[in-house]
């Protein structure tokens, strides 16, 4: 397992960065590099339970572990979803997804940080990047 990071400057506030990454109307416009059509299914609080799909039927299982309004939330990923089904049994299992956001005198500072295997590098090291032009993209609009 090896540790990411992606990092963008964002002429936008912390608040609004925060709005667009876990809003409900923002959150599958930006994620689209990864999925056309995603979705998530969760209420963003700490403890809670989140479903991240692709719109067949496939995705990830997580809890968010970590929800500090406008600064940071960690997702810990718990298991994949295969044809609508959950599976626990994986390599994803424990792994971390961080969202660290920083004021900054131009705006905000967000930083990702996740452990991939390296089997998924090239993907993550690809689709981060898009999404976070699309991020913002958003938040600076």
């Amino acid at each position: 397992m090896e540790k990411l990071q992606f990092v963008k400057q964002i002429k936008a506030s912390p608040e609004k960065v925060w709005n667009i990454l876990f809003g409900e109307k923002t959150y599958s416009l930006w994620t689209t590099p990864f999925a056309e059509n995603s979705t998530v299914d969760t209420d963003w609080q700490k403890g809670s339970k989140a479903i991240f799909g692709d719109g067949t039927g496939n995705g990830m299982i997580a809890r968010i572990k970590e929800n500090i309004r406008n600064e940071y939330l960690s997702i810990e990923h718990l298991g994949e979803i295969k044809e609508g089904k959950e599976d626990y049994d994986n390599n994803w299992s424990g792994t971390l997804e961080n969202y660290t956001l920083e004021a900054t005198d131009g705006g905000t500072l967000l930083k990702i940080d996740m452990g991939v295997e390296d089997e998924w590098k090239p993907y993550f090291n690809e689709t981060w990047p898009k999404a976070l032009d699309k991020v913002a993209e958003l938040a600076e609009a």
